[in-house]
């Protein structure tokens, strides 16, 4: 493989680490209401799992709730059943047509346990990154054995790819330190 394509592919799958990292931070509650909270719920409906996000619409007309209107009234006992078994510590409250969310505010424990998710998370993300540097390093080790670059084009490779895993290091460092910030200052 030719040393551009080691270089975008690793690029690549670190984007798409980071991107991972960002819709799992998206879960994490702090003190506000937001619909990243409810993303992640799957719900049973029509016979198959669906993500509650595909069966209605979910907003936040106040900081500390959250609405979810089914596009079909008839899902809205499995949407129930499904933030209940969702474990997010949020009781749904319904009327028929929406759903209502009333988000608590979160205590002092609560909120050393979503920083310390919020690390946890973090440093899987930073994992992944350099699981992917690793990769781009045997490639480039294995370009260099099988004569498609010399040693110095090898080295220079494994200092580009190096300088891509400190960029998204820093960057999912970074992202969690804003949501860290968000759960703690509410």
């Amino acid at each position: 493989m030719p040393a551009d394509e080691i270089l975008m592919d690793a690029e690549e799958r670190m984007e798409k680490a980071i991107a991972v990292f960002g819709d799992h931070l998206s879960g994490i509650r702090t003190g506000r209401a937001t619909p990243g909270l409810v993303d992640s719920i799957k719900v049973e409906a029509y016979g198959s799992t669906q993500p509650l996000k595909q069966l209605a619409s979910i907003g936040t007309p106040e900081p500390q709730q959250i609405v979810i209107r089914p596009y079909d009234a008839g899902t809205i006992k499995d949407i129930e059943k499904a933030i209940v078994a969702g474990d997010l510590g949020l009781n749904p409250q319904s009327d028929g047509r929406i759903v209502r969310l009333n988000v608590p505010p979160l205590s002092t424990e609560v909120r050393k346990k979503m920083v310390s998710r919020i690390k946890e998370l973090s440093e899987e993300a930073k994992i992944s990154i350099r699981n992917i540097r690793r990769d781009a390093n045997k490639a480039a080790d294995a370009g260099e054995k099988s004569k498609e670059f010399s040693e110095d084009d090898r080295d220079k490779l494994k200092e580009e790819v190096q300088e891509l895993t400190k960029k998204y290091e820093t960057q999912a460092t970074e992202m969690a330190k804003v949501r860290e910030a968000e759960v703690t200052d509410e």
